[in-house]
Order: C-alpha cells, then structure tokens, then sequence
C-alpha cells in the first residue's frame, strides 16, 4: 500500500518542492495551503504522515497539531522558517515527532519522512502482533501505573491514557530497563533510530510529556528521574 502525505504549507514554491521529490520517491501527496479544515481531513483521509508548516492562515501548526495530536498516531513533521528554540520546543511539546527549519535539503527531508515511515510502520506491527493478553510476565506495575508491554497499553488505576506509538516506546524502553540511567543522546539512537544527527532536545520534550501523563506532579517527578549532567532513570 503507498503511504500517503499530507503537506500543509501556505509557500508554494516549497510545497511543490516537497510534492515533487516526494512523489519521486513514490509517495502520494496532497497538499494544502492553509489551516482550514486540516483536522478533519486527517480524521477521515486514512494519512500516514502529516508535513505541517507553524505560521499558516487559517488556523496555525501548533493549534492543529494540539487538537489532533491525542487522537491520531502519525507522525508528524513540523516545517518552519523559524529558528529559535522556544518554536522548536513548543512545536514538540504539542506532539510533534519531528522538526526541520526552512531552508532545507530536500534531500533530507525525504529521508526524515523515509526514517519516520520506516519507524511507525514497525511499531504499528509490533503492536499488532503482540496481542492483547495481560499476563505477568508482559506488565510492569509502577504504583498505581500499569504499563502493558506486549498490547501497548497503560492504565493509572483503571484508567487508559493514550499515548502515541514513540511516547508509549520511550516509556516502555525506561520500565523495561528500571533504575538505569541513559543519557539523552543514547535514547535519542534507541528509540528515534535516525542515519542523520538528531537533536537530543526532542528526548526533553517527550520525557515532559510523558511525565505530564504518568506523574502526580510533572513538576516534581518520582517515577522518571532526571540525573543531572547524566541523563534519565525510571524509579521502580
């Protein structure tokens, strides 16, 4: 089946530039110019990967981003002009996989959309083949979290909190390796797996998020530790 792409970008140019190589590469393309209607497009359009510019009319990347961030599990790949930090962190922050400032090689934007393809479609099997059965050896049981490892699963008490497929194998990947500490940048190797050199700030943004899920207090996390000047551990 060819993965098909949504490209939200309001330059032209560079959206038929991205249309194009993508194309080449044998992927199907749609490509809008604007904000509008982008939620409900990739609610009922059966997308495999979603390439969103920030600064849009209509309606902004990060709002997009946020409202369809928790109910759709594809990757998504922020594209923008802009180069400081703070819209770099926010655009992950709201969920998104992956970030690439204009301008770009399209050349590597074809293999970050590859990478990212090649990755969901592996942790979409993996979760497929597991199954659902919830025996002992398959759940790791962190106070009142459940973390299922083989259906892909985790409950707080009796109930499920979403998490999409890199969130849910960051986590599973620390409980499955309790009272370690890994540092940013082998996390960002295990878990991302890219050929490129990857910003190791991307690991930052999913441990907050992860803890903004898992934690009573994200502020003062006990079960994901930070180990200053060292990396992570998850406390079990």
């Amino acid at each position: 089946m060819i993965p098909k792409i949504l490209i939200v970008e309001d330059d032209e140019e560079i959206a038929i530039l991205e249309k194009d190589y993508l194309e080449t590469c044998g992927y199907e393309v749609i490509v809008k110019n604007n904000g509008e209607s982008v939620p409900e497009m990739l609610f009922t359009g059966g997308y495999d990967l979603l390439i969103l510019d920030l600064m849009l009319p209509g309606r902004s990347g990060y709002d997009i981003c946020r409202e369809i961030r928790d109910k759709i599990d594809i990757p998504i790949l922020m594209v923008t002009a802009k180069t400081e930090s703070i819209d770099k962190i926010r655009g992950l922050g709201l969920g998104a996989d992956d970030y690439i400032s204009k301008p770009f090689d399209p050349a590597e934007l074809v293999a970050r959309v590859k990478s990212h393809l090649k990755q969901y479609e592996r942790l979409t099997a993996h979760a497929a083949s597991d199954g659902n059965a919830e025996d002992t050896e398959n759940v790791i049981q962190i106070g009142n979290l459940r973390i299922l490892a083989k259906s892909w699963k985790v409950y707080r008490g009796n109930e499920e909190i979403k998490f999409p497929h890199r969130e849910f194998e960051l986590l599973k990947f620390l409980a499955m390796n309790p009272n370690m500490v890994f540092s940013k940048e082998y996390l960002f190797e295990t878990i991302w797996k890219y050929d490129y050199v990857g910003d190791s700030a991307t690991v930052t943004v999913h441990i907050n998020r992860i803890r903004e899920k898992i934690e009573e207090d994200s502020k003062n996390p006990l079960i994901i530790e930070t180990v200053w000047g060292a990396g992570y551990r998850l406390n079990l």
